[in-house]
């Protein structure tokens, strides 16, 4: 796969048709796409956390301005047990990937500790887990029309209601997916 195709930074859209429970009406964060997979967070399953329940867990101390309402999401069925942070603006942090120069994914400690101080970065979005794809996985399920995908948005990721971002998502691909049908037949 050359570097003209990736979907690196995009938004992986599923179709109505796509049954699987794990991603059944999800917008995922594509992190990272190469010929050795692809790595995403999906950005619209809230879990019942909040960033103290994590801070608690991790034995970090709050301050008078940790943002303690900061939800956390279920960014996808694999290593749930790890905290993987979208952000911007894309400042280095301990264990960081940049995904070109407004956005990143840091998974170390550093970034949450920060979180806990209110110095953190303008925009965060905390998930538990990630969703893979081996090496021509994704492409196959895009072909079996699981999938769209189109530009990625801050605004959506950071900003739009987490409800609605499917939907915005979507639309911004240039679809609508309230007209498009979840059962799925062959002619």
């Amino acid at each position: 796969m050359s570097e003209a195709s990736s979907l690196t930074n995009h938004f992986l859209i599923a179709l109505p048709t796509l049954q699987d429970p794990n991603f059944s009406r999800t917008v995922t964060y594509i992190c990272e796409h190469s010929r050795e997979g692809t790595m995403g967070i999906i950005i619209n399953r809230p879990s019942t956390l909040q960033l103290t329940d994590i801070l608690h867990h991790m034995d970090i101390q709050e301050s008078e301005h940790t943002p303690s309402e900061m939800p956390v999401y279920i960014g996808g069925p694999v290593q749930e047990d790890r905290g993987f942070l979208l952000h911007s603006p894309a400042k280095p942090w301990d264990s960081t990937l940049f995904i070109g120069d407004e956005l990143a994914v840091t998974t170390s400690q550093d970034l949450v500790r920060s979180l806990a101080k209110g110095e953190g970065p303008e925009d965060v979005f905390f998930a538990l887990g990630y969703a893979g794809w081996g090496p021509g996985q994704l492409e196959q399920e895009l072909q079996q029309d699981a999938w769209i995908f189109g530009p990625a948005s801050k605004e959506i990721l950071f900003h739009t209601p987490v409800d609605q971002r499917w939907e915005a998502a979507a639309r911004l691909a240039g679809v609508d997916v309230n007209l498009i049908s979840n059962i799925g037949g062959h002619a």
